[in-house]
């Protein structure tokens, strides 16, 4: 998917400074949504979010991936990426996702578990 055919509007607004929240499903169907920092990568249509590998939302995407769906809102302007995730583990992939959420964010705190939950975007709703 060509993201940055969504315009500038939607590029700036996954600049910003937001919190977002990813939802994925338990294996027994409701859905697990936590609040994250999540970084949008428009040339490659990825969004890449860094977590340990420890945590719940690692383990419900587990090796074979998973359809995750990530939101971020501000007052009427919200934007909801919906796609395919799978983790990475290699360090170069985890060095990537911590560069980018330090230029969005903050630098990330140390962490040895860390693994980056790769979201190939598949289809954008929102409003921006």
């Amino acid at each position: 998917m060509n993201l940055a055919e969504q315009g500038d509007a939607f590029a700036a607004f996954w600049q910003e400074r937001h919190l977002c929240t990813l939802a994925t499903a338990r294996s027994d169907g409701p859905p697990h949504v936590v609040p994250v920092g999540a970084t949008l990568d428009l040339a490659a249509g990825v969004a890449r979010v860094i977590t340990s590998g420890s945590s719940r939302k690692a383990r419900l995407i587990g090796t074979a991936g998973a359809l995750v769906a990530l939101c971020q809102v501000d007052g009427r302007r919200w934007s909801t990426l919906e796609g395919r995730a799978v983790l990475r583990t290699e360090r170069e992939q985890v060095a990537e996702a911590e560069r980018r959420y330090a230029a969005r964010y903050k630098r990330p705190r140390a962490n040895p578990s860390r693994v980056v939950v790769e979201i190939q975007v598949t289809r954008v709703l929102g409003n921006v």
